[in-house]
């Protein structure tokens, strides 16, 4: 199928610009063509055989019809014009847009411009900047009761029962008494609002807490304290370790001497590894924090933008001679929302409040609607359609006698229990209820329900998006294997590398202590002697030595209670003891490799930018210069050190990376590729590592070279890796290594069993995309036998489309994506990039920004129409929770942002399976049945109405005064049908044993037109039946047409109830019997009400009557015929279409 989806751009071009493109791209296509081909060929040669044109224009697509025909569910929507397009839709269009605009002007946005901040002078600030506040409230005291009030009355039912409600002030049109009508509307209305205060009052508090928080701020005069609110552009902000960094600044100072350091940003990209910051080399070299005010200087920073990877300015210190310049770059800045993890930073703010990145990446909350309470306003439409039509026919016969507009209001009164309002009290109070038993689950505890208007949307979902770090893995990275081509080592086998460590080691020593002015000159000659085989020991040893000095992680020593306070020599005599130490990196990966080598003898006791020291098993400490540190980047995959032993003079390039980068620079082997390809299978994250010796004269020609390269002003990051790259030839494959990134308990089964229910899973994460594949095969989102196509890298709209079409030709295979290809792809061919990618079994987009998680979501969607369930841990993943129809927080190390935004927070992903198998599966089909049955006991009395009103010449006349009505829908039959809210078709142990059973539920089988028209057809022959019985069988005692006809009317609710139960509880039994007594005690206490209101002029009912036997016979006789035949078609319908799960539960 895929095959036939033909590729064309998005639409929304005006036509004139749409033409002067195509005839440009017409020019343009021929070379560009050529030039993108070139990359592609050796891959596939038939691309450009089966490559389609890119058609840019309007015109193309109106003249190419053909291709419509074999888009698979691409709709062709041919534009409806004047009269016709305003009746099918277009008003509602036409009213949107009028109100978009009048809000636009309201709330006219600032321009963002770029902005110079003098260091300390907030007042020196040409523009106004916004207050440094959080706030995640959706009402402010003014627009809350309006703002309410406009969501209830939205739905058409609500609105409905307003204007019904408020008619009963018209003394003409007065059927019944106020309360009927007012207190049940009052009742949803009072719920609503209470349950919105409370939210939002609890909004405010957390807001409140965040935005009072205290720092430090540095004035002329010293430090004084401030609210978090109340920092401005310009200030100079202190922030001590463990803060969170209240705005977005650049980082002038900080209290560690190498002048950098970590924060966690974890609430702002999900990443829980550390990320390094530089402080400005300007400010950081100042003597005293005080003269940061007796300098001139400012920072020119570019306008506020979403980007978090990015960030452009320009430091300037004027009072200098010459002024001094310097580019400041993403590590010289410190975002909001993230934390400082060492020493203390003092920063300049650049951007608060709405201008932040954090900010700026995450969406306003929004109200969500489920799609059963959309169904429900949909067929509540029907039933007032209905009720108009019931009207007109009852006054046509009438003959349009007297006041007939008069009168077909007091019709349309009369029959407007059609649309029960009961049905909204019965819904809101049973989403309470399924909120209720999904918290006291004891399956699935610390669940807790934040929205309980959503719970049904649990049991249709069709897309599950979730974020991989913290939510599918622990990320907790664990080292399990070590290859050296020849041997392998398990987690297991560990005790085996620490002994070959200790005797090379203790070798190693003794070589050098016997022979230690004369060691460097046979060493220097090694490179001219003949290649003698290693031993396994030494092998062992270079390998872990390599792991132990190629990396970027940094030994920290926290310091004791008592040693905080001393001078800076204290350093000098500080324990390095091993439980003091802790490893900070900027990838969990790295501290794994670390802790390992400190595990199997090999320790890394301090680091700073020009040395480290090892110390081996035997305890001698061996120090290391760093020459030349290159980091890992995600084009070159690899990162690389040079170092130089301090003891032999040895200088030695170490470098590590993933095997696609490395595989072309080792030398020749056979190994490689079989076992890297082994370890992905079992999960685990690959790496190769390498060495090569150098002589000091190449290193000095290769530092020349460098030097010169990192000086130039054109192509300088080509040139450097360049120079980088005339190092990596020929280097020694020393060992290949394996770690893991566990995965939650659980995950690989509850994945299995969403998709076994038809859920498909997409993986939306801001990690790399080696590591976001090896996680979607080791959590198996990506079966065994399936393929993974990775999209390759696309910058512009050729390369996009030639790799589309690539993507076109696979069929059943994984996608895997990264950001930047994503939004490459979604500007030009959004609509082919969404249908291609919904039809893969799994989807991983990897280095995803925030917004673009929601952005997914939001696509997903529209193009779709199904509904979609996001599920994250971190702030990072706030966004694509409130964007998605059903979003689900996890508690988790990221803290708890996601979970608060979330509309249900659970602990742990593998409760997943439960929430949606089991209680998503309940909600959804008990709110089915109940909405159904509300509207079932409407409709039968609105049929007995019609029916009484038609014998009696069209009288506009109510059948049963307002008590009756009101008791009808309380009393007598609210326990027994609320009871349904017990009920349940599949054991919970069924429903997760065969997730299958879920797939029908997407189907939205339980409530459709086609149950409502039966639930309506039901109705009508049992209120004819219950009203032409009693007045067939009653034409002597016409009196007591009323007591009869309603006694029956109960009765029969209760048996209806009985007849739509599938599984009996203890509590229907009671419900069912409550009622039963009331009614029965209400007919004897209550007996003026049941005279006839009009007819009878005030008879009463005689106890005598109501307990003679023909009384009895007669209401029996009459419910059961209504009852009955419903019962024999039910049991005819179990017998010959069994529903799917009968045949389990058999």
């Amino acid at each position: 199928m895929a095959d036939r989806i033909p590729l064309r751009p998005v639409r929304g071009v005006a036509p004139a610009a749409g033409a002067k493109r195509a005839a440009y791209d017409r020019a343009a296509a021929p070379g560009l063509r050529a030039g993108r081909l070139g990359r592609y060929q050796l891959e596939d040669e038939s691309a450009h055989l089966d490559e389609m044109p890119l058609m840019m224009s309007e015109e193309g697509f109106e003249n190419d019809e053909s291709d419509y025909q074999t888009l698979p569910r691409a709709r062709i929507a041919r534009r409806k014009g004047g009269l016709e397009w305003f009746v099918c839709g277009g008003w509602k269009q036409f009213c949107t847009s009028c109100c978009d605009w009048l809000v636009n002007i309201c709330q006219r946005k600032k321009e963002l411009k770029a902005r110079t901040v003098w260091l300390g002078y907030p007042e020196k600030c040409e523009e106004k900047h916004p207050r440094n506040s959080i706030k995640n409230q959706k009402y402010n005291v003014f627009t809350f009761i309006p703002g309410v009030l406009y969501e209830q009355f939205k739905f058409f039912l609500n609105l409905y029962f307003l204007i019904v409600s408020c008619s009963q002030f018209v003394p003409a049109l007065k059927i019944g008494y106020l309360y009927t009508y007012w207190a049940p509307l009052g009742f949803v209305l009072a719920v609503t609002i209470t349950r919105e205060a409370i939210d939002e009052f609890r909004r405010f508090q957390r807001d409140k807490e965040v935005n009072s928080q205290l720092y430090s701020k540095l004035t002329v005069r010293g430090k004084v304290q401030v609210k978090s609110s109340d920092i401005r552009v310009g200030d100079l902000i202190v922030v001590e370790k463990n803060q969170r960094i209240p705005s977005d600044m650049v980082f002038l100072r900080t209290s560690e001497k190498a002048g950098s350091c970590f924060i966690r940003t974890d609430q702002l990209d999900g990443e829980t590894d550390w990320k390094l910051k530089v402080a400005v080399s300007c400010t950081q070299r100042l003597p005293s924090l005080g003269d940061l005010f007796s300098i001139s200087a400012y920072v020119y920073a570019q306008k506020p933008q979403l980007d978090i990877h990015s960030f452009e300015g320009t430091f300037t210190r004027e009072d200098s001679d010459p002024p001094v310049h310097e580019s400041l770059g993403i590590e010289n800045t410190l975002w909001a929302s993230t934390v400082v993890a060492s020493g203390t930073v003092i920063g300049v703010v650049i951007y608060t409040g709405k201008e932040t990145r954090s900010v700026m990446n995450t969406s306003n909350p929004k109200n969500k609607v489920g799609l059963l309470d959309r169904e429900l306003n949909q067929l509540t439409k029907a039933l007032f359609l209905a009720l108009v039509v019931l009207s007109v026919v009852m006054v046509t016969l009438q003959g349009f006698a007297g006041p007939w507009y008069r009168n077909l209001f007091r019709f349309l009164l009369l029959f407007s229990y059609i649309i029960p309002i009961s049905l909204r009290v019965n819904l809101d109070m049973g989403k309470a209820a399924y909120g209720w038993m999904i918290m006291r689950d004891e399956n699935i505890p610390g669940t807790v329900v934040r929205t309980s208007t959503i719970p049904e949307e649990l049991g249709r979902l069709v897309y599950l998006l979730t974020d991989k770090t913290g939510t599918l893995t622990q990320n907790e990275m664990v080292f399990k294997r070590l290859h050296l081509g020849t041997v392998s080592y398990g987690v297991d086998t560990m005790d085996e590398i620490q002994s070959h460590l200790v005797s090379s080691c203790s070798q190693a020593h003794l070589q050098a202590g016997g022979s230690n002015p004369s060691s460097t000159p046979p060493r220097r000659a090694q490179a001219s002697v003949p290649k003698v085989r290693k031993s396994v020991s030494s092998r062992i040893h270079e390998a872990v030595k390599a792991i132990a000095l190629c990396h970027n992680v940094t030994p920290v020593y926290e310091a004791r209670a008592g040693v905080a306070a001393e001078t800076e020599f204290a350093e000098a005599d500080q324990d390095f003891s091993d439980e003091n130490r802790t490893y900070q990196a900027s990838s969990p990966d790295e501290v794994a490799l670390v802790r390992w080598t400190e595990s199997v003898g090999l320790t890394l006791i301090s680091r700073d930018l020009t040395a480290m020291q090892l110390k081996t098993p035997g305890g001698h400490v061996l120090t290391y210069c760093i020459l030349q540190m290159f980091p890992f980047t995600s084009e070159s995959k690899r990162m690389g050190v040079i170092v130089r032993d301090e003891s032999t003079a040895e200088i030695t390039f170490y470098m590590k990376g993933a095997d696609v980068a490395m595989s072309t620079i080792v030398q020749y082997n056979d190994w490689l590729e079989e076992e890297c390809g082994n370890m992905a299978r079992e999960g685990l994250r690959t790496l190769v590592v390498a060495k090569r010796a150098l002589t000091e004269e190449q290193y000095q020609d290769f530092e020349s070279r460098y030097n010169q390269a990192k000086l130039s002003v054109h192509d300088r990051t080509l040139k450097v890796a360049a120079v980088v790259e005339s190092l990596e030839r020929e280097m020694e494959l020393l060992c290949l290594t394996g770690v893991e990134d566990q995965l939650q308990a659980d995950v690989r089964p509850t994945l299995e069993m969403l998709r076994n229910a038809g859920i498909k899973i997409w993986m939306l994460t801001g990690d790399k995309l080696e590591t976001a594949t090896c996680i979607a095969k080791s959590s198996h989102l990506v079966s065994r036998t399936q393929d993974i196509h990775i999209f390759r890298p696309v910058t512009d709209r050729g390369e996009a489309h030639l790799e589309l079409n690539a993507f076109r030709r696979k069929h059943d295979c994984a996608l895997v994506i990264s950001g930047d290809s994503l939004e490459v792809c979604l500007k030009y061919y959004e609509h082919e990039l969404v249908e291609l990618a919904c039809q893969c079994p799994a989807v991983v987009c990897c280095r995803c920004s925030p917004t673009q998680k929601a952005h997914i979501v939001t696509l997903l969607r529209q193009h779709t129409g199904k509904r979609t369930c996001a599920i994250g841990d971190g702030g990072n993943d706030v966004s694509m929770i409130q964007a998605a129809d059903c979003g689900v927080g996890i508690e988790g190390k990221e803290g708890k942002q996601a979970s608060l935004a979330a509309d249900f927070s659970i602990t742990q992903f593998r409760h997943m399976g439960r929430l949606l198998m089991v209680h998503g599966r309940n909600s959804y089909k008990r709110s089915a049945a109940l909405g159904q049955f509300v509207m079932h006991r409407g409709l039968i009395i609105s049929t007995m109405q019609a029916v009484f009103s038609s014998v009696f010449y069209f009288a506009s006349v109510p059948l049963y005064q307002g008590f009756l009505m009101v008791g009808y829908a309380t009393i007598y039959t609210m326990f027994p049908v609320f009871s349904l809210v017990l009920d349940q078709d599949v054991k919970p142990e069924m429903a997760i044993l065969y997730p299958e059973l879920y797939k029908d539920l997407t189907k939205g089988r339980s409530l459709s037109f086609k149950t409502f028209l039966l639930w309506v057809l039901i109705s009508v022959y049992q209120g004819g039946i219950l009203m032409y019985g009693a007045l067939v069988l009653f034409e002597s005692e016409f009196v007591h047409v009323v007591a009869i006809s309603f006694t029956a009317l109960v009765l029969t609710e209760l048996l209806m109830v009985a007849l739509t139960i599938r599984t009996w509880h203890w509590l229907m039994v009671v419900a069912e019997f409550l009622s039963l007594g009331c009614y029965v005690a209400s007919l004897a206490f209550l007996n003026e009400y049941f005279g006839l209101s009009t007819v009878s002029f005030g008879a009463f009912l005689d106890i005598a009557f109501i307990t003679s036997v023909t009384f009895l016979w007669k209401v029996s006789a009459i419910t059961l015929v209504s009852c009955l035949p419903l019962y024999v078609l039910k049991y005819l319908k179990r017998k010959l279409s069994p529903p799917s799960y009968s045949k389990l539960t058999s």
